[in-house]
């Protein structure tokens, strides 16, 4: 067994907060359109967007080198604007086991706040924390948001 992690981060965003959980759920191949710094593509390769199940290829661009990532979406709750997402195959989890990151979305008061949270296994002291990978997600995020409140 690894050594268990778990990063998170909150974002305060501008545009509205039921954006970030529709377009992950249910338009995750948007999401090139709206930061291509970050993510250059998300394909459908089984089963219908918005569906526990379901399986999405996504090709993302993290410190200057192309990644992939075959994840699962492992859980969805409409109501409390949670989606879990798990990688099966690609860069994570050729030296991360169990990677897995989780979208919802919190109001404080009147702000309102994107949260992520990643949970994987080192295999030993060795391998680094995906801090880079956190503030990767934090950047994307932010693009989103941008993208949305221009929009507007």
């Amino acid at each position: 067994m690894g050594l268990k992690s778990v990063l998170c981060a909150q974002i305060e965003v501008k545009a509205n907060k039921d954006v970030f959980h529709d377009v992950f759920t249910h338009k995750p191949h948007h999401v090139s359109t709206m930061c291509p710094l970050h993510i250059q593509g998300c394909e459908l390769i089984d089963g219908v967007f918005g569906t526990v199940g379901s399986k999405l290829f996504w090709t993302y661009n993290l410190e200057g080198k192309k990644k992939i990532s075959k994840q699962i979406i492992e859980g969805i709750d409409e109501e409390k604007k949670v989606i879990t997402f798990k990688e099966f195959e690609g860069d994570l989890v050729d030296k991360y086991d169990n990677w897995k990151v989780t979208l919802h979305i919190e109001q404080k008061g009147e702000i309102d706040l994107v949260c992520w949270t990643m949970e994987y296994e080192r295999p030993n002291e060795n391998v680094p924390e995906l801090i880079n990978l956190l503030d990767f997600i934090i950047g994307m995020t932010k693009a989103i948001d941008d993208h949305h409140v221009k929009r507007n």
